[in-house]
């Protein structure tokens, strides 16, 4: 999975697209965001009727009930253990109610009943990113795991952009005790690693869009079409640009008059 990214554009650069969009109101002045990680709000260009929006949105889609209901027997059962006692089938049903939803923050089963209602056009977004970041286990000189390795393009870190879907207003308990909460939740697709991702991560890298024809592949295209786009980047495409810091800071080199940030585009 994807453990975390960072978008460190400007809404200016964002225009800079073939195509337009309008600026949801909580995007205000859009912060550089030098570690996006599960849970937290952040940029996505989304499909709207009659027109494409950019709009912070919450990092993490509906998790299948299965899952819940798995999820939920466990809790059950370490509470019989703990306690010493049986749950009766109505205190069952509300722990599974009540079960947390932390949200799935990569979706790789398109296959799957859980994601197809989400893969029309009108439920993708584009989630824009200047580097992300897998996890790696493989131990430094130092004896130490690697830990957050980040990748980019280049070290200029170009603006690019994941492969999302995005689910409108889904109410969910996030912890427990909290009450539900209703919200807007996006996530990007994965897909195999190319063999650059693979050294951090053996199993899968984001669904990567380099090109303005598959950003309108993606967002209006049939599913048969668009599910084309979900397959790894070239060989030898991506560069590691960082290791070890839980953010990424691109270079601190102002943007002198007349020059444009750097992008895939």
């Amino acid at each position: 999975m994807c453990y975390a990214y960072t978008v460190t554009t400007n809404v200016e650069a964002l225009r800079r697209l073939r195509f337009t969009f309008e600026v949801g109101a909580n995007i205000g002045n859009m912060p550089p965001l030098t570690g996006v990680y599960p849970g937290m709000v952040a940029p996505i260009i989304r499909n709207q009727p009659g027109f494409r929006e950019l709009v912070n949105v919450w990092w993490g889609m509906p998790t299948s009930s299965q899952a819940l209901y798995q999820a939920a027997k466990k809790r059950a059962n370490r509470l019989i253990e703990k306690e010493g006692r049986s749950i009766s089938p109505d205190e069952f049903a509300e722990m599974v109610a009540n079960e947390p939803d932390k949200g799935t923050h990569n979706v790789r089963n398109t296959d799957s009943k859980h994601w197809q209602r989400w893969l029309a056009p009108e439920f993708r977004c584009i989630v824009p990113f200047n580097s992300f970041a897998e996890f790696s286990n493989l131990v430094g000189t130092d004896g130490k795991k690697l830990g957050h390795t980040w990748f980019a393009f280049d070290p200029e870190r170009p603006l690019a952009f994941f492969a999302g879907i995005w689910a409108p207003q889904w109410t969910s308990v996030r912890r427990i005790g909290q009450n539900a909460l209703t919200s807007d939740l996006f996530a990007f697709l994965t897909t195999d690693p190319n063999d650059v991702v693979a050294v951090a991560n053996p199993d899968a890298m984001p669904v990567i869009l380099r090109t303005p024809e598959e950003i309108e592949t993606w967002m209006t295209a049939p599913w048969e079409e668009a599910r084309k786009l979900q397959r790894p980047l070239p060989p030898g495409v991506l560069q590691v640009v960082s290791i070890g810091p839980k953010e990424d800071p691109p270079p601190p080199e102002a943007e002198l008059p007349g020059v444009r940030e750097p992008t895939l585009f």
